[in-house]
């Protein structure tokens, strides 16, 4: 039987950077699709490529059925920083095989997005067509670091307890600008009853932050523990007991 599944490349982000490599990869990559986060950019799409909607939560089994991700190439082009390193990290999570490309606006971001698991990072500055097209033609696989927790990785995972609620003044997690800020990236809420949501799923976004919720953040050690200072304190959790 043959295999209906298409090799593909999945562009995440609607801007002038994915329009950028549209442009450049259609005579490599025929079947182009790209996906968007903002379901009012969708509305104001007027490209020649259907634009679709995607949400940082999926779990990617629409992605497994359809495409041959272990073939495809997908570029995470999100003009936030903080979801670009989020999606990459569950792209790397759920396809140990799939080729990744990034943009990063700066060497931190860079750094992040290697660690998160992109086989290339590429600078915004360096993002012209024969630069795309050199990348398309002799990929550079790197060596990807498929656990964030290795000692050797300068990015830690820790667990943090809001003990100081006050400080976030009745925002929501979407609301808050964490790498920007705090230099940090929450990759997901636990909340008392022990049931966890991606930060930026849509139950997430209208969940308002309180003691007692306890953020998986992603960062460097330092700020880390400037994070911690301001909002609570360092805990362990009980995975085998968490829900969904």
């Amino acid at each position: 039987m043959m295999d209906s599944k298409k090799t593909s490349a999945l562009i995440f982000g609607r801007n002038d950077y994915s329009l950028k490599i549209v442009q450049n990869i259609v005579h490599k990559y025929p079947d182009v699709h790209i996906f968007e986060l903002d379901e009012d950019m969708i509305e104001k799409s007027d490209e020649l490529y259907e634009v679709n909607s995607f949400d940082l939560s999926d779990d990617w089994e629409d992605f497994k059925s359809t495409y041959d991700m272990q073939k495809s190439i997908a570029f995470c082009v999100l003009e936030n920083d903080a979801k670009n390193i989020f999606l990459t990290i569950s792209l790397r999570a759920s396809f140990s095989d799939l080729t990744i490309i990034a943009l990063s606006k700066n060497k931190e971001s860079a750094n992040k997005l290697t660690m998160a698991g992109a086989n290339k990072v590429i600078p915004l500055v360096q993002t012209t067509a024969d630069i795309i097209v050199e990348m398309l033609n002799k990929p550079i696989i790197t060596d990807v670091l498929h656990n964030i927790l290795y000692e050797t990785s300068d990015l830690k995972i820790a667990q943090i307890k809001v003990e100081n609620h006050s400080y976030f003044d009745g925002k929501y997690p979407s609301d808050v600008e964490w790498s920007k800020k705090h230099g940090v990236i929450v990759l997901s809420i636990m909340h008392e009853d022990m049931s966890t949501e991606f930060i930026y799923s849509s139950k997430a976004k209208h969940h308002a932050i309180k003691n007692g919720d306890i953020f998986i953040v992603v960062g460097y050690a330092k700020d880390i523990e400037e994070f911690e200072k301001l909002i609570g304190s360092r805990c362990d959790v009980d995975w085998s007991h968490r829900s969904r």
